[in-house]
């Protein structure tokens, strides 16, 4: 959904990265990142999103806890994917969203999903994004256009089919995406969200995020 892309990448900073880099982390899940990237409710939503920080034995990570809302969070960030097209997420769904219809405006919500957004024009409505999606109902490697929009792919990295209250790291190559998707050959990106939402639904969701990072492979 444009919309929800459009309201969710926000531009605190812009890092540049080294063009040698062999990873890059998008995100430290800290308390003081959190206060500095504002969480944006998506606009007809009726509640936000609550991001909070946690640890565990493997670092810090962002819980996400959706009760009829939506509203995500972003970094506007300069990813080399001639160096680093792979994305690489952790992240694990508690509570899922069994029974929607994730195809459809009535049922387009996702218990986890990461964004990654290319500036393709001069406003915000020309951007192009693959939505990569821990699904409740369809199965990996499932893909389709956004019911809102053209210009955003859904594509499924995990299910809870498979994988529900487990934490789980999933790999995808950026670059290939968009030239699969969209037919772009493109050498970075320009951002990066996330969210977790149930504004269509009127459901509830609770996730994790963990170690969000880009590498060579």
């Amino acid at each position: 959904m444009i919309k929800k892309i459009i309201k969710i990448i926000i531009i605190n900073f812009i890092l540049i990265l080294p063009l040698n880099a062999k990873e890059v982390r998008v995100f430290d899940f800290t308390e003081k990142e959190l206060n500095s990237l504002k969480v944006r409710k998506v606009r007809g939503a009726d509640n936000k999103t609550n991001y909070s920080i946690g640890n565990n034995e493997n670092g810090n990570f962002l819980k996400a806890e959706a009760k009829n809302a939506a509203s995500g969070i972003g970094k506007e960030i300069l990813i080399n994917l001639n160096s680093t097209p792979f994305i690489n997420i952790t992240w694990k769904v508690e509570k899922d969203l069994k029974g929607i219809k994730e195809n459809t405006k009535k049922g387009h919500d996702f218990a986890a999903r990461v964004f990654v957004i290319k500036k393709t024009g001069a406003t915000p409505l020309s951007n192009r994004a693959v939505n990569y999606v821990f699904s409740s109902n369809s199965d990996i490697n499932n893909h389709w256009p956004s019911p809102y929009t053209k210009k955003s792919v859904d594509n499924v990295l995990s299910t809870t089919k498979e994988n529900l209250n487990e934490w789980v790291t999933v790999k995808a190559n950026v670059k290939e995406d968009f030239k699969k998707f969209y037919d772009l050959d493109i050498n970075e990106l320009d951002g990066i969200a996330i969210m977790t939402d149930t504004d269509n639904s009127k459901m509830v969701a609770t996730t994790y995020y963990q170690n969000i990072y880009f590498s060579d492979k």
